[in-house]
């Protein structure tokens, strides 16, 4: 099984959850579209920041400032940001980087439920054709290389991430 699918399994209920409890947010209107954002402001600009200082990671397009944009369109300033600790590993770092990289998919689908003319510049900011699935291979490559108990962290960070998202999302 690859890193990306043992990750998958691994967190789909966390994933779940986190999907559920953004799922109440109407992306239409413009109020609530607003909490969606301000809910992701309190956990993506940490993570992003917590991993550009992993030099082990492949290069990701960070997505804060156009977060940032879309909140400042919309009137609405940065939130009081989460506490993001530090990946300990190279394989934290692909676990967090792997649950904020795989929102860009989910990012495709909802920008289409923004109601113009809201700002949308954050959820339509997906990967270049290919790059989901150059960074799975990057992701099984690490694991490769990482050895035995390399994806027990991955995983772990991956969980910790969504519990992020989880308590931004149960706050809002």
């Amino acid at each position: 099984m690859s890193a990306r699918a043992a990750l998958r399994s691994a967190t789909a209920a966390k994933h779940d959850a986190v999907d559920t409890a953004f799922g109440r947010f109407d992306l239409s209107d413009r109020a609530s579209y607003g909490q969606f954002l301000t809910t992701h402001a309190r956990v993506l600009p940490a993570v992003e920041r917590a991993l550009a200082a992993c030099p082990a990671l492949p290069t990701f397009g960070p997505r804060a400032a156009l977060l940032r944009a879309d909140l400042e369109a919309l009137g609405l300033s940065i939130p009081q940001i989460l506490a993001v600790a530090d990946p300990q590993s190279e394989a934290a770092a692909f676990g967090a980087l792997y649950v904020i990289e795989g929102s860009r998919l989910g990012g495709a689908m909802l920008a289409k439920q923004v109601a113009p003319p809201l700002p949308r510049a954050y959820l339509s900011a997906i990967h270049q054709p290919g790059g989901w699935r150059a960074f799975g291979d990057r992701l099984d490559r690490a694991e490769l290389e990482g050895g035995p108990g390399w994806l027990d962290g991955a995983v772990a960070a991956a969980a910790a991430t969504f519990d992020l998202y989880l308590e931004a999302a149960e706050a809002a």
